[in-house]
């Protein structure tokens, strides 16, 4: 009797650096297809200065044509250079790693969540990760590897902080408790459109404050739950945990393997370190706080001094705080890791910290070659007008809807979430957007400040699950920083992970939306879902 053999087939898996040099030339052949076909679509802009409405015509340039490869190969170094996720990424590790190397992030980490509990830690992450859009894109630089490291030394999956940080940014952008730079920006655009029906309708600043304070915490809580009971078995338990610490050189030592002297020694020299660590890092942010008041001598250099309203001061675009808030949190890390060095004595001089410096930086090199290519393959697609015509397409379907009420509200949502998978720049979106669909909701009774608010949900359900966002490679990089296993974790994979997130999440938003229209709770101090 002959046994059958059984052959598996194994699933080949692209590395993600293969993955993006593929779909970037798939990019360029679609966007061959199209133009050959002489598709076009429109969309409308409002001209600022004579309040009219112009409309541009827009078409898929082809990208796999002599243009289309001068394009991709003469400035692929500009790309690079001028991508704002990459200059932000290499500003943070460089803050995290003196950090990191003199022993302050894991020392802290050990010293303030030990002992706290894994839900509790889970919640703070992402709601920092929701207040993080408050300024700057802070949170995925930043939060991702700092909550990779605090699972880690809480002998918990990495994989499973990184994604709790990256969904906590990606699906609760543009909510938090205060307004902030994306606030000072769509309101302008909001009152813009709004005087399309009425010229002197007014659009607050706070005019969404009500309603992001509930569904930050509301987020919070259901996004706890999804990552502690979903996701977390999906991604399993981290196997090589003290494996990849040691690997990773982290200074400050296991308590647990001296003798009681050694403990007592080192439990000093630690206690010194925070302690300079917290006196510097407090006045640190007393020095920063200080130059952002107005008024006071030599104070507010950070502002931008031509803005006439105190927040535009803190979120302008001439605001040195705006631009600049990546490098000053890296500073911060910078100059309290050295404090928390000199006094816990992990660090005898500016040569070995450098080595240190350097050790961490290794663990990199396979996130800045498939960024890299990440880089090139949004460049084309952007410079292809893909994302912007088959937006348009969205643009022009909500220009021709008919009915009214709530389930007007769902179908803006809707497309308005579909689109942010091709553009992914919630301002980008609402200036496309803002000029069809605030007259359309003002002439169904629904003010402009609800229609922004539509903007923000939209916005945060799509922008996780996307591979277009800028910094959804941070994402997939760290993943693969600290992945266990041999294969690496492709676009599939990573998306996997929080697809459970996106699937509630979104519906979570949903019922937000439309349970505040029906219900009609103000969102703001003086703004209402309907006029």
């Amino acid at each position: 009797m002959n046994e059958k053999k059984k052959v598996r087939l194994r699933r080949f898996h692209f590395h993600p650096a293969t993955s993006f040099i593929i779909s970037t030339f798939l990019i360029m052949i679609l966007s061959l297809i199209i133009s050959s076909l002489g598709l076009k679509s429109s969309y409308n802009v409002i001209d600022k200065v004579g309040m009219d409405v112009e409309t541009r015509v827009v078409e898929v340039k082809n990208m796999f044509s002599s243009s289309g490869f001068k394009y991709l190969v003469g400035r692929a170094s500009t790309n690079l250079a001028s991508f704002s996720a990459f200059i932000n990424l290499i500003i943070a590790i460089i803050g995290l790693s003196v950090a990191y190397a003199s022993g302050l992030i894991k020392a802290f980490i050990r010293n303030n969540t030990i002992k706290m509990n894994n839900k509790v830690i889970t919640f703070l992450i992402i709601l920092l990760g929701i207040f993080s859009s408050l300024i700057n894109d802070v949170g995925y630089v930043i939060l991702i590897p700092l909550s990779a490291l605090i699972f880690m030394v809480n002998k918990r999956n990495p994989l499973l902080g990184i994604t709790a940080a990256f969904c906590g940014v990606s699906f609760g952008y543009g909510v938090s408790l205060f307004a902030g730079s994306l606030d000072v920006n769509l309101v302008e655009i909001t009152e813009l459109a709004s005087h399309l029906v009425d010229s002197e309708y007014h659009v607050p600043l706070l005019s969404n404050i009500y309603i992001m304070i509930v569904s930050s915490i509301v987020l919070a809580i259901i996004g706890t739950i999804i990552i502690e009971t979903i996701v977390v078995n999906k991604i399993g338990r981290y196997k090589n945990g003290e494996e990849l610490e040691s690997t990773m050189n982290l200074t400050v030592p296991d308590l647990s393997e001296m003798d009681d002297k050694e403990k007592i020694e080192q439990d000093i020299l630690i206690k010194k370190g925070l302690r300079n660590a917290y006196i510097v890092g407090i006045l640190l942010i007393l020095i920063i706080i200080y130059m952002i008041i107005p008024g006071l001598p030599k104070s507010g250099i950070l502002l931008d001094s031509g803005a006439k309203t105190y927040v535009k001061q803190l979120f302008g675009s001439g605001s040195s705080l705006q631009s600049g808030f990546t490098f000053l949190v890296s500073l911060w890390f910078i100059i309290v890791g050295i404090a928390y060095a000199i006094g816990a004595k992990t660090i005898k001089n500016d040569k070995e910290l450098i080595q240190e410096v350097s050790t961490f930086f290794k663990s990199f090199g396979e996130l800045i070659v498939t960024l890299f290519f990440f880089i090139q393959f949004i460049a084309i697609f952007k410079e292809s007008n893909l994302g912007l015509f088959i937006v348009s397409y969205g643009i022009n379907l909500l220009s021709g809807l008919s009915f009214n009420g709530p389930l007007l509200i769902l179908t803006v949502l809707l497309v308005m979430a579909l689109s942010g998978i091709f553009v992914t720049s919630a301002l980008t979106k609402w200036s496309l957007y803002a000029p069809v669909v605030v007259p359309l909701l003002m002439q169904n009774n629904i003010s402009p400040e609800f229609a922004q608010f539509i903007l923000r949900a939209a916005d945060s359900m799509t922008k996780g699950i996307t591979p277009f966002l800028g910094y959804f490679i941070i994402y997939l990089g760290y993943l693969n920083i600290y992945n266990s296993n041999k294969e690496a974790i492709g676009i599939r994979r990573s998306l996997s992970f929080i697809l459970p997130y996106f699937l509630i999440i979104s519906f979570i938003w949903i019922v937000i939306v439309l349970g505040w229209y029906l219900i009609g709770l103000p969102i703001g101090p003086v703004s209402f879902p309907t006029l």
